[in-house]
């Protein structure tokens, strides 16, 4: 048995990077532009700091990825993207959900080569009605999506828990009515000897 040798800190650093990547599969609305497909794999590291630009207006900068937000599934929930002070937007943070980008992917044959440009699906006057990424934001929002999980895992065990109680109620129905039936049956064979 050969002794495995310990993998570079450049090859850690790569290797994370994918399995991170691997975990945006899921959850993201990746795609490809109208000209590139998607790539079915996305590296966490390279979409940190991508550009962002507006779908309609690609050729103009609205500013670059900052933060990419993660939900307890570990899928992507939304992309804090800080914007330049250009359109009007002040140099600020703002929270772009899934369903409001998409992702183009620039050179994805090489991993030393991957980067990506964020098209935001709406106009500069929308991005700067998005939430703005601030304590207060991510305390609030943390504590709601927290309740929403207790309440959404409340339901599903009181949904159980009535679904396990017909049931049971349901098969004892049945077995009742096939033990009358078989002593219905019963009594005739018996009354017709």
């Amino acid at each position: 048995m050969t002794a495995r040798k310990p993998l570079s800190t450049d090859r850690q650093g790569h290797l994370k990077s994918a399995l991170f990547g691997a975990l945006l599969i899921g959850g993201m609305s990746v795609t490809g532009s109208a000209l590139a497909a998607p790539q079915g794999l996305y590296s966490a590291d390279e979409l940190g700091d991508a550009d962002v630009v507006l779908k309609a207006t690609p050729s103009q900068h609205v500013g670059e990825v900052d933060d990419i937000l993660l939900d307890d599934d570990m899928r992507v929930r939304a992309l804090v993207v800080e914007t330049d002070n250009q359109f009007g937007l002040a140099e600020k943070a703002y929270v772009i959900e899934t369903g409001d980008f998409t992702v183009e992917t620039l050179n994805g044959d090489r991993l030393d080569q991957v980067s990506y440009v964020v098209h935001l699906d709406m106009t500069s006057d929308e991005i700067s009605q998005q939430p703005e990424y601030t304590s207060t934001w991510w305390a609030e929002t943390k504590e709601a999506t927290r309740e929403a999980w207790a309440d959404t895992k409340e339901g599903a065990s009181s949904a159980w828990e009535t679904t396990k109680s017909a049931t049971a109620d349901a098969l004892t129905r049945a077995g009742n009515a096939l033990e009358s039936a078989g002593e219905k049956a019963q009594e005739s064979v018996d009354g017709n000897q």
